[in-house]
């Protein structure tokens, strides 16, 4: 180790390096690892975490305002896009080998929301549009709609509220339940209740079997959501903010290992396609922890606005380099179990992974 044995020359006298240049270093044939990676190709095959293009899936803010392409300031290079500017986004992105998007709505005048987020899967949903279009202009694109309430209800929670405020379960997953069948019908791959609320997994599975989708629309349960400061950039980008309190008693605690995976447990038990953990690079212990509860099943890491925001704001502060920053924090994932990376660093990747 050259760099090693300098800094030790510094620091003791002449005859104690003479001294130590005459001895020979003797190493086991086993502890010799450096010949295992000095190539770079034997260096891809040491890594057990490589990223390829169909891992990552886009997510996309899709406006009320069909003309709109409007930037989101506290995402850089993200926006909000109306459906008739989609096709010409998404194009060239599919060009490059852009495999899956996840849909979210924007609701953008307060006016149109209600109690129980009636916009979500009425005709002029801007999911619902999206999904259509996309499935018809890129029939190789797989579509994913998030399922939640907060986008569209006046009050900004994800399910349907009490007389004191509480979320009442029951109605809040009948209606949740109506949402995902609705975007399978218009095209949805695959549904993601974001909401965390309980037993959902279920009762959509069993809405989706009754519609007749039952074999053909898969659900991915955000299964452990922690409560995370995280979040913000994406309640500015989807208009999204409670109107009052937060989210603690429904998303996780974030010192919550043991919830988490009891949580996991649940969906998976519930027939989960896919799980999620939300926020991805502050949980790969949870991320590791739902590869172990089942070996086999897809586990999918988002990497959160905040996560994203928070990257580009090192690499601007001279930290390090945008793309490195962004391999490693994905690499991690995969390391730790992740099969999927939802990530706004998605458009990169097509780039970088070339």
């Amino acid at each position: 180790m050259p760099g090693l044995i300098d800094s030790e020359y510094m620091e003791m006298g002449a005859a104690t390096a003479a001294a130590l240049n005459k001895q020979t270093v003797t190493t086991k044939a086993p502890n010799r690892l450096h010949s295992g990676y000095a190539h770079a190709l034997t260096r891809s095959w040491q890594s057990e975490s490589r990223l390829h293009k169909d891992q990552f899936v886009y997510p996309l803010f899709i406006s009320d305002n069909a003309d709109d392409f409007i930037s989101i300031p506290s995402m850089p290079d993200q926006h909000r896009i109306g459906v008739d500017r989609l096709d010409d986004f998404v194009a060239p992105l599919v060009a490059k080998g852009l495999s899956s998007i996840i849909l979210f709505g924007v609701i953008n005048d307060n006016a149109d929301k209600d109690a129980e987020g009636m916009y979500a899967d009425c005709a002029g949903s801007p999911v619902i549009e999206a999904a259509r279009l996309i499935r018809a202009s890129f029939p190789s694109v797989y579509v994913i709609a998030d399922v939640c309430l907060c986008e569209y209800t006046d009050h900004g929670h994800c399910g349907i509220l009490n007389a004191d405020n509480s979320l009442n379960n029951e109605v809040s997953i009948r209606r949740l339940t109506e949402v995902a069948v609705r975007y399978a019908k218009a095209g949805a791959h695959c549904v993601a209740p974001s909401d965390m609320n309980d037993c959902r997994v279920a009762a959509i599975k069993d809405g989706l079997a009754k519609a007749g989708f039952g074999h053909q629309v898969a659900v991915m349960a955000y299964s452990a959501k922690f409560h995370s400061v995280l979040y913000g950039p994406f309640r500015d980008a989807a208009v999204s903010p409670p109107a009052f309190g937060d989210r603690r008693c429904y998303q996780l605690p974030c010192g919550a290992r043991g919830l988490a995976r009891k949580a996991v447990v649940r969906d998976l038990s519930e027939g989960a396609d896919f799980v999620l953990v939300k926020p991805a690079g502050s949980y790969l212990d949870i991320i590791r922890d739902t590869k172990e509860i089942d070996p086999n099943a897809v586990v999918v890491a988002y990497q959160v606005s905040g996560e994203y925001a928070g990257i580009y704001a090192a690499a601007n502060a001279g930290v390090a380099d945008l793309r490195a920053l962004a391999f490693e924090s994905c690499e991690a994932m995969v390391r730790a179990g992740a099969t999927v990376i939802i990530s706004y660093f998605s458009p990169h990747f097509l780039d970088w992974l070339n």
